[in-house]
């Protein structure tokens, strides 16, 4: 079945994302901070949701991934858009989601997986996203407190993309061992 609960949620926040958008282009910060604390909630909570209540889907795999980086996405370039993320780390975060999404397809075309489950270091750095867009929805550029939080963000996304791609390249060389003729 593919529509159930954490679907559901899963949809609502890719249906929540350009309103944020909107929300922040106009000024309304207010009503985007809630809105993104809604969908940061709903991140969670669909795979909880899914696990707990056994209605785990394959799409609901596939989608959930794709509505984090949709969600994260227009929210780091719309801040930035506005002066209240640096360039640099809308450029380290969306490049690492495209590296991870390009590594997901070969290793999908090599042997048919999809990407890996979400690492430790990956959840921290959604963590970390998403505590770097509430803050920059309620504090200024250049705050004492926003910048470490930024550089922070930065840091650990460059290392969760690298153990990705890490973790990818070892099991495409044990594959292509496997698989070679001797």
């Amino acid at each position: 079945m593919i529509f159930n609960l954490p679907n559901g949620l899963t949809f609502l926040r890719l249906i929540l994302a350009p309103l944020i958008v909107v929300l922040l282009v106009d000024g309304a910060f207010s009503w985007a901070l809630l809105l993104f604390l809604l969908a940061a909630i709903t991140d969670g909570l669909d795979g909880f949701l899914a696990r707990s209540r056994r209605e785990r889907t394959e799409f609901g795999r596939v989608l959930d991934p794709v509505a984090d980086k949709i969600l994260l996405g227009s929210a780091f370039f719309t801040l930035a858009f506005l002066g209240r993320l640096p360039l640099w780390l809308v450029v380290i975060a969306v490049g690492r989601d495209l590296v991870l999404m390009v590594g997901s397809c070969i290793l999908y075309f090599t042997n048919g997986r999809l990407g890996y489950p979400p690492s430790a270091i990956g959840k921290l750095t959604t963590g970390l996203q998403i505590l770097t867009v509430l803050a920059a929805m309620t504090m200024v550029a250049g705050d004492a407190v926003l910048s470490p939080v930024i550089w922070a963000t930065g840091a650990v996304t460059i290392l969760s993309g690298l153990d990705y791609v890490y973790r990818g390249a070892v099991e495409l060389i044990s594959r292509s061992r496997n698989t070679s003729p001797a």
